[in-house]
């Protein structure tokens, strides 16, 4: 299934309020220089056109989301969305998702970790480029606060069981917490754009949640 052309931007929309370069992010961290306010904040891995980001910015105007997003046009795109819709706390970072949690989050600062289905890596020679992958589910498990919540979602059932075995033995996080499919009630209801293509395909999709409930964030 491969991605159809994204459609062109409005050039009179602002993003300057909802998109941002990673070397623009705040050096120490600190979520309310970028938000203008302190929420809890949620992150999710690889935004894409963005539907999550600005349907959940909009169902849950009380708390912040920050997407990254390597790619720029589709940073962009995803940023147009939110700048339409005037959703001030939902923010796309234009870069490496995998940087900000090495380098910036701080200890218990997120409310919860989206990746909803990121690139498997098919080639043996190329699986350590994924996202699931130790150094990420360690940094996971240090940035969620208590009662945090890692929700991870793929299509593909061999990077499914591979990282519910990689998170049971590098983190304490509790799970897999079974996520149950919910019906689409219309065409556009999916959490994702490429949920709704795979389950329009008839394909299946592979959910589970993890938890924090470690009195402290940190996996020392």
């Amino acid at each position: 299934m491969g991605r159809r052309a994204l459609r062109k931007i409005d050039p009179s929309l602002d993003l300057s309020s909802n998109l941002v370069s990673y070397d623009k992010l705040p050096h120490p961290w600190n979520a309310e220089d970028l938000f203008g306010r302190s929420a809890p904040l949620q992150v999710e891995i690889g935004t894409g056109k963005g539907l999550f980001l600005r349907t959940t910015a909009a169902e849950c105007p009380e708390v912040d989301f920050l997407g990254v997003e390597i790619s720029a046009k589709y940073a962009r795109f995803a940023a147009a969305a939110l700048a339409k819709r005037q959703l001030g706390n939902a923010i796309v970072v234009v870069g490496d998702a995998m940087r900000l949690f090495d380098e910036l989050l701080p200890d218990g600062s997120l409310s919860a970790v989206h990746v909803y289905f990121p690139d498997p890596w098919w080639k043996k020679r190329h699986k350590k480029r994924r996202v699931m992958r130790e150094s990420f589910l360690r940094d996971v498990q240090r940035t969620l606060q208590p009662g945090g919540s890692l929700h991870f979602w793929t299509d593909v059932l061999e990077y499914f069981e591979t990282s519910l075995e990689l998170i049971a033995r590098v983190t304490d996080l509790v799970g897999p917490l079974e996520v149950p499919e919910t019906p689409a009630e219309h065409d556009m209801l999916y959490r994702t754009h490429f949920e709704r293509r795979t389950r329009l395909h008839t394909k299946p999709v592979y959910r589970c949640e993890f938890r924090n409930i470690s009195a402290t964030s940190s996996n020392g």
